[in-house]
């Protein structure tokens, strides 16, 4: 218990460390009169589909000093910020009026290309002193006019800066345009473009501390919250419903065979046998394919436990809104050092099973969810490229993840194999298993697998639909979702509604003389996986057809989908000790 314990503290102080804090260049973000701030220049895309984002300088913007790209960490990296230095100057409590930053003249053929990106509402990101501010690039002109062929196209060519300071600090920093200063794209012709801007700065007595609160408050408003704990009543009224239900079946349904089984064996002796106490003999039959069964719970222990070590950090405020790539720092950070818990419970279960082959059952824990993990990244990883978008992950940091894993996750895949193999754990049913399995009598078309996966589903789906919403809006929208505590309530509820929903279908499975429950105790989680993306698929749908474009993030849900696929840990830990129950009630370990 005590390796356990150091293990998971090192676990935690070595992601704390490792994801990206804000930063700037003045360490302290403390600056004199005119120190010159960090402003950086991220990424342009569209307003409506804020996953597609390109380079700034891929449009024809213009510079007057050579640009420079910043150094990002892997998680910066992986989240499609590229930083480079923004053409505007804004020096600490240095006001100016309408400076030119650069001048350039534009093509037909960049002329068209600003035009398609303000006909798409596209807007710019900057970072300065890492806040965060945007603007849109231009405006379309569509008053009294019904043929877009008369539409007027215009380029925003003055940005006026305001930035609130508190002393030798940078509190908050606006931006608009100029409506007055336009640039008119509509004809396919050359234009002259001086890009100016205008910084003015004013005092404000908000600490330091909270100058990032401002960014959480749309998540927080009353009338979401309000959302948020109506979502949370819902998932435990369906609790209490599920609880009763199962005390209703364990209390009136079991509770008289307890007894009589208990205080009555030779009567119970003379009786005919029949639901589950007619395959006491084969309820804990070894599964069919019991390597992939092993490397499934190996794989699902392992996402648990990254997936509590994220709500930890989340609960203690590392993931706070716009700390660029924290989570994905995390989410490689975690994986990888928690990789020989897959190995330790794939390798440990696998032998239980008398198994032979536990070498051929740790590369297939470790391919299990990195190699569809890597198949998927490789399709998205290529349409961004095609369309030069920012999600398209440079080659140094492929290099770097693929030594992370060849380095770090597995090697502690195989020392945790190794630890699993020699645990000498011993499988331990209460009753013995007969020698040929007993024939399932046929079912009707509402017990079969289908039907089972949606009955299975429906309920724990319905407990986190609300709470997917917000999901959504916060991965492919401008939201920021930031009450984690909420979300980690709904996690809860998730894992306590899927554990009873479990336990009831396994009775049922059971009193149809059902033996082989080992792999349908996958199918409700499985079921919210599909709902998950069932529903993603509604709201992609929802979507204007020219804004959908495949991004990287669609990685991160689809991790969180088989997260859910692969969560087989409590539903192991809920539902062998009711069969144990069961069947240790009925019959004593020694009969056959």
């Amino acid at each position: 218990m005590d390796r356990i314990r150091a293990f998971l503290v090192a676990v935690a102080v070595v992601t704390i460390c490792g994801i990206p804090q804000v930063r700037s260049t003045a360490s302290d973000h403390r600056y004199k009169a005119g120190d010159e701030v960090p402003l950086y220049a991220n990424k342009v895309g569209p307003y409506h589909n804020p996953s597609e984002t390109y380079r700034y300088f891929d449009f024809p913007f213009c510079s007057s000093a050579p640009v420079k790209e910043k150094k990002e960490a892997l998680g910066e990296v992986l989240n499609g910020d590229r930083l480079v230095s923004a053409p505007y100057k804004l020096e600490f409590l240095t006001e100016k009026e309408a400076e030119i930053a650069c001048k350039r003249k534009l093509t037909k053929e960049e002329v068209v290309k600003f035009r398609k990106a303000v006909s798409k509402d596209y807007y710019f990101q900057m970072y300065y002193d890492d806040l965060p501010i945007w603007g849109f690039l231009g405006k379309v002109e569509k008053e009294g006019k019904t043929d877009p062929a008369d539409y007027k196209y215009y380029l925003f060519k003055h940005l006026v800066f305001e930035i609130h300071h508190n002393k030798d600090r940078v509190i908050e920093i606006t931006v608009r345009s100029d409506p007055n200063a336009l640039v008119d794209l509509t004809e396919d012709v050359p234009v002259d473009v001086d890009f100016m801007y205008t910084v003015k700065w004013k005092e404000t007595n908000t600490p330091f501390e909270k100058r990032m609160d401002k960014y959480s408050l749309s998540s927080s408003l009353p009338h979401h919250l309000e959302i948020h704990w109506f979502s949370i009543i819902n998932s435990c009224v369906t609790v209490l419903l599920l609880t009763g239900f199962l005390a209703t079946i364990l209390m009136r349904v079991l509770k008289n065979d307890f007894i009589k089984y208990a205080h009555d064996e030779e009567s119970a002796d003379d009786q005919e046998e029949s639901g589950w106490k007619y395959i006491h003999g084969d309820v804990f039959r070894y599964p069919k394919h019991k390597s992939l069964f092993a490397a499934a719970l190996g794989s699902g222990t392992q996402l648990f436990t990254l997936t509590s070590f994220i709500f930890i950090l989340a609960l203690v405020g590392v993931f706070y809104p716009y700390n660029r790539g924290a989570l994905f720092t995390a989410l490689v950070v975690i994986y990888a050092l928690t990789s020989g818990i897959a190995g330790y419970t794939a390798a440990s279960f696998y032998c239980q099973l008398e198994g032979t082959n536990w070498v051929r059952n740790l590369l297939l824990t470790g391919s299990l969810f990195c190699g569809p993990l890597f198949v998927t990244f490789c399709f998205l990883n290529t349409v961004a490229i095609a369309y030069k978008a920012t999600a398209a992950l440079p080659f140094g940091t492929i290099v770097v993840i693929f030594l992370i894993w060849a380095l770090v996750t597995s090697p502690l895949l195989v020392l945790g194999g190794i630890a699993g193999k020699n645990s000498k754990a011993e499988f331990q049913a209460p009753c013995r298993t007969t020698k040929y399995p007993r024939e399932i009598p046929p079912l009707p078309w509402y017990r079969k697998t289908i039907p089972q996966m949606a009955m299975a589903g429906f309920l724990p789906f319905s407990a986190i639909y609300i709470e997917l919403y917000y999901i959504f809006a916060s991965v492919w929208g401008h939201r920021i979702y930031t009450i984690y505590s909420i979300l980690f309530i709904v996690f809860i509820i998730l894992l306590i509604v899927t554990a009873f929903i479990t336990v009831a279908l396994t009775y049922f499975q059971l009193a149809a003389e059902d033996h082989e429950w080992w792999w349908r105790y996958v199918l409700p989680l499985w079921w919210v996986y599909r709902a998950v993306h069932i529903h993603l698929l509604f709201v992609l749908l929802q979507c204007t057809v020219r804004h959908v474009r495949l991004h990287a993030n669609f990685v991160l849900l689809w991790v969180h989908g088989l997260h859910l696929l692969w969560l087989l840990p409590h539903a192991r830990g809920y539902r062998l000790p009711c069969i144990s129950a069961l069947c240790s009630t009925h019959l004593p370990f020694n009969q056959v």
